[in-house]
């Protein structure tokens, strides 16, 4: 957890490169999800991350993961929301 902020029960995680690639993003929804009193996650990641010849558009790959996830009403997470923002 990079911060908390106690009056909205909210955290922020802020992912520099490999975001992805570590899937960096899924053990921040599991410690939130398991953090008590936890009602708002907060992911910063990457647009993009450059490795070589290659770039992973990390926060497109994000965002897919969470609408995927969100859409097939399969889980049920104990947030209220999840912002991703990508810088």
């Amino acid at each position: 957890m990079d911060t908390y902020h106690n009056e909205t029960k909210t955290i922020i995680e802020i992912e520099a490169g490999r975001g992805v690639a570590n899937n960096q993003f899924l053990k921040d929804l599991f410690e939130a999800c398991v953090i008590p009193d936890i009602d708002v996650l907060v992911i910063a990641v990457l647009n993009e991350y450059h490795v070589g010849d290659v770039t992973n558009k990390d926060f497109e790959t994000v965002v897919k993961f969470f609408e995927t996830l969100y859409v097939s009403d399969r889980m049920n997470l104990p947030l209220k929301s999840i912002l991703v923002i990508g810088y």
